[in-house]
């Protein structure tokens, strides 16, 4: 249960740094705005600079957001760390620009690669972590046949897992028994 709390104190601490990113973007805008209706000749001569710069915050969000899911993906990032890694960082364009073409496009490239990764968790047994990122795939596509196939390989594993914590406590309880008996 930490784990998953760490997971999302990690995806609260990028919103909340998108977030600020985003707040100081606007900021500088409404300064830059507010000082050249003050000053109305700065202004012509400061009208080039602005012709360049996006004036819409959630296309400058998602251009850095794009930047940071570029460096993830070439760093090998696709689903973990989480709070970092590339799926997160698209889907959180997608948050931004439901419509953003890059990031949708990116998502359905990688989607195979990313299933293969959870399939890799799941046989190294770090079933929540296969559980997390299952889950990042779903905020994608929800109804994929795979991950309907990787929940249930999760599922297996994790029936596996119980079982064999099961028949390690009844071991432990008959030598508990057993050496009980011999005193």
């Amino acid at each position: 249960m930490p784990r998953s709390l760490f997971a999302v104190s990690h995806r609260y601490a990028l919103a909340l740094l998108c977030l600020s990113l985003l707040a100081a973007a606007g900021g500088v805008f409404w300064y830059s705005r507010t000082t050249a209706n003050v000053a109305p000749h700065a202004a012509a001569a400061a009208s080039a600079e602005w012709v360049e710069t996006p004036a819409d915050d959630a296309q400058s969000g998602s251009a850095i957001l794009l930047g940071l899911a570029r460096e993830a993906m070439h760093d090998g990032r696709l689903l973990a760390p989480a709070g970092s890694n590339a799926w997160e960082f698209y889907l959180s364009v997608l948050q931004l620009e439901p419509q953003n073409r890059v990031a949708q496009e990116a998502l359905r490239e990688s989607f195979p690669r990313a299933a293969d990764e959870i399939e890799s968790t799941i046989n190294r047994r770090e079933l929540e972590e296969a559980r997390r990122e299952i889950d990042l795939l779903r905020e994608f596509d929800r109804d994929n046949f795979t991950l309907a196939l990787l929940g249930g390989k999760l599922s297996a594993a994790r029936n596996i897992v119980m079982r064999q914590h099961e028949a390690e406590a009844e071991r432990i309880r008959q030598a508990n028994a057993a050496r009980g008996a011999a005193r």
